[in-house]
């Protein structure tokens, strides 16, 4: 294939078109913050991003390059088709859960960063632990990107993929020093118009090429493979229905979905932007989903791509920058091309600016420097940009599966920091024992389960389990979400125990080494906490959270605000009992 110096203009017209939007919301925003709270506002965005632009945000959040390309290859690959291709509605389904469940709760608190609330529940060193896989998760959504990113420049550009990784990586990780949460907002509203906009244009031409077979046909006919809607088998319905579940729930605790809740103006909009996502979340996943079919449709033996067809050539995760290549006219290909990949670079800096975010605020300054100044909070922020970029890159060059990366960015997500959301938030009486009980017996079932992406054999055999062509065994059994509840029961059992233990005297106060239990360090923090607990108080009406810095943990998470608000309402007497 030839080197094509168009795609490398349109590539080119479309990066700087996002990065000027970056640029020019950095600029907008630029005084946002400068009263000493600048870190908090590059994390949380002043705490005024609007129904609109977070509808938009967090939209095009999920549907980044890993959603895009990652749900054409599941339609087009045999075996699998449309009915394996779970990210649309799992995820979608975890936007409506997350805006029911978690988003009004978190955003009435006034935190800052997803984990704040294990911080200040279970302490730091808890926090420290739920970090880990919070930072995995968030990597490997990134490396999803940034394999997506690679694979559509190689085909414009015809220049090695791995080269591609990493100059999309490093364009990227660079963009994301621009301007924090505003810059990422406003290229979202960008990103999400060239994916719409680039994929509807190809479609109709990709369906018109001569060598593609009536999708209607193929979709329950066998063609030139089997059928791209897919079966189910018996077999295989537990290990569906453990994919499913993990794409649910643990689509629910990222950070770089609580990022967009808690910058929201109120906590309603905080429900309602992720009720608009979960909705563009299905609009969007519908040319992808064509294009996979497309894909399955084709004759490649009669287009430019010639024999043998993707699948043989070990390309079925590049099956969409393909039919956009060689089944589309070339003016329309760059320009779909193009528009896809501006467009799933703009999602890399959501990844990397959650990590960091989690990593300056409830790593560096609450746990190591408590008195650290905010300008060296964004100076700890700027340099681990660049660590977790080049992380995630790694990982995308290592990778075989764009959609592998997909459940490999919520496995350790849903099966450890998913039950302990759930306890820390609605499970009263929990405390560190069992936080790090439940964490310990939730990572140790997810690796003795074994992992054929990363050749890991497994240690546990569940039943149903076989070798697949690489000899590594492959579980049938719902083992994940095994592991979750698990880790689940584990936190209640464990906690309730040490608390009986402590407070009936069977264990002497000298033991509690954590100041779990007896020195109810972890109440007296959910106290100061728990802001509003009557129903006839409107969450919307809330002031906007702005903490300031300090250097007691327990201050940091206490809403000045709110208590003010709290003081003036006859009907919350009786709060503390809460």
């Amino acid at each position: 294939m030839p080197f094509h110096v168009e795609g490398l203009v349109a590539i080119a017209v479309f990066y700087l078109a996002i990065l000027a939007v970056g640029i020019w919301a950095a600029w907008k925003t630029k005084n946002t913050g400068s009263d000493g709270d600048r870190s908090e506002a590059i994390i949380v965005g002043g705490r005024d991003i609007g129904l609109l632009v977070g509808g938009f945000t967090m939209t095009a959040t999920w549907v980044g390059g890993g959603y895009i390309n990652g749900t054409a290859e599941a339609v087009y690959v045999p075996g699998y088709g449309l009915a394996w291709a779970q990210a649309p509605i799992g995820y979608s389904l975890s936007l409506v859960l997350g805006g029911l469940f978690f988003a009004k709760p978190m955003r009435s608190k006034g935190y800052v960063t997803m984990l704040d609330p294990f911080q200040q529940l279970y302490g730091k060193r808890m926090g420290g632990l739920l970090f880990i896989p919070a930072l995995m998760g968030e990597m490997f959504w990134a490396a999803a990107i940034f394999s997506a990113l690679g694979a559509t420049i190689s085909v414009i550009i015809d220049i090695n993929i791995n080269l591609s990784v990493i100059i999309s990586a490093l364009i990227a990780t660079l963009y994301t020093l621009v301007g924090g949460l505003y810059s990422v907002a406003y290229t979202d509203v960008v990103q999400l118009f060239c994916i719409f906009l680039g994929l509807w244009i190809s479609v109709p031409f990709a369906l018109s090429n001569p060598a593609v077979t009536d999708i209607g046909f193929t979709a329950v006919h066998e063609v030139h493979q089997a059928p791209w809607l897919g079966t189910i088998g018996s077999l295989n319905i537990y290990t569906w229905l453990d994919n499913f579940l993990l794409l649910t729930f643990g689509g629910i605790p990222w950070q770089a979905y609580f990022q967009r809740v808690l910058s929201s103006s109120s906590a309603t909009y905080a429900q309602v932007l992720s009720f608009l996502a979960a909705f563009g979340c299905i609009v969007m996943a519908i040319p992808a989903v064509l294009i996979g079919a497309i894909g399955a449709s084709t004759a490649w033996n009669q287009t430019e791509y010639g024999f043998p067809d993707p699948i043989a050539n070990k390309e079925a995760d590049m099956i969409l920058p393909i039919v956009l290549q060689y089944l589309c006219p070339v003016y329309i290909s760059f320009f779909g091309l193009g528009a896809v990949s501006a467009a799933v670079m703009s999602s890399a800096d959501s990844s990397i600016l959650s990590a960091s975010s989690m990593f300056a605020r409830n790593i560096y300054q609450l746990s190591f420097r408590q008195n650290a100044s905010d300008r060296e909070i964004v100076w700890v922020m700027r340099i681990t940009v660049f660590l977790f970029g080049a992380s995630a890159t790694a990982m995308a060059l290592l990778a075989s599966s764009v959609y592998g990366l997909w459940y490999l960015s919520s496995d350790l997500v849903y099966i450890i920091i998913f039950p302990q959301l759930l306890c820390v938030l609605f499970i009263k009486g929990t405390n560190t024992y069992g936080a790090i009980a439940g964490y310990l017996f939730g990572l140790v079932l997810r690796i003795t389960g074994g992992e054929p992406y990363l050749y890991l054999q497994p240690l546990i055999y569940y039943p149903g389990c076989y070798p697949d062509e690489n000899n590594i065994y492959v579980q049938r059994f719902p083992f994940k979400t095994l592991a979750m509840l698990t880790s689940f029961f584990t936190n209640i059992i464990v906690s309730y125990l040490a608390k009986y233990l402590f407070e009936s005297g069977t264990l002497p106060p000298k033991l509690d080494f954590l100041d779990a239990v007896v020195a109810r360090y972890s109440r007296e923090h959910m106290d100061k906490a728990t802001l509003v607990k009557s129903d006839n108080i409107v969450l919307n009406e809330l002031a906007p959270v702005n903490p300031r810095h300090s250097l007691t943990l327990s201050s940091t998470f206490t809403n000045k605000e709110a208590f003010n608000y709290v003081d003036s309402s006859p009907d919350l007497s009786n709060t503390e009992d809460n």
